[in-house]
């Protein structure tokens, strides 16, 4: 399900954000999959949870345990509503300083007149992708002063990703130089724009000609 906006740049209410629910259930149940976080490969490879996981058949080993310090990402397939968060988990907005990587992060899928489907976190914030950023393997080439115009979109090691009318197929992770856990969909990497005040803003699309809204797959928004 996709959510709706009736405005090309107004604010999405928070009662447009209706759940996805694809399993029902929370976090504890094991529902969705777990990411492990790469430096270079476009799709993370996905880890059973533990209520999935089951020994190997006789005669073939265990795969071997996560690299030490790498705990993977808990993608659920619900929101942080459903699952009794409220707040943002820490994500902060516009110009702020993002000091302190958010303890969980939410991915929604909208559509708005402007820009059709794209995603939007849960400060209603749109969500971007850089084209110079390759998605094969996932990168991000955007540091420096280019990092605090584009915060990019990063979480916590360990840290939960809710979805809204986003596949956890699509969900991925890179660690960026500076050792920071940024999120991918479809690949590529995902960010917000310091010029984006007000929730539904989309002041970053299209600027330079290679920052565009972010779609669910991780494909560019641009209406035709």
């Amino acid at each position: 399900m996709i959510l709706n906006s009736t405005t090309t740049h107004g604010p999405f209410t928070r009662a447009t954000l209706t759940a996805l629910v694809l399993c029902g259930l929370s976090l504890a149940t094991g529902c969705g999959k777990t990411v492990s976080v790469g430096s270079s490969s476009d799709t993370p490879a996905s880890v059973p949870s533990r209520q999935e996981s089951s020994a190997p058949p006789a005669g073939q080993q265990s795969a071997p345990p996560p690299a030490a310090g790498n705990t993977g990402l808990q993608v659920v397939d619900s929101t942080a509503a459903d699952n009794g968060l409220k707040g943002t988990g820490g994500t902060v907005t516009g110009k702020a300083a993002q000091e302190a990587p958010p303890r969980w992060v939410q991915l929604a899928a909208v559509q708005s007149p402007a820009l059709g489907t794209h995603l939007i976190n849960i400060n209603q914030a749109t969500l971007y992708r850089f084209d110079k950023d390759p998605a094969e393997p996932s990168k991000s080439t955007c540091v420096g002063e280019c990092a605090t115009t584009w915060p990019p979109v990063t979480i916590e090691e360990g840290g939960n990703v809710y979805l809204a009318g986003v596949e956890e197929k699509q969900v991925g992770a890179i660690r960026r130089d500076d050792g920071s856990v940024q999120l991918t969909v479809g690949g590529r990497p995902v960010y917000r724009y310091s010029g984006d005040s007000r929730a539904g803003d989309a002041n970053g699309q299209g600027l330079g000609g290679t920052w565009f809204a972010v779609g669910p797959t991780g494909r560019k928004s641009v209406l035709p």
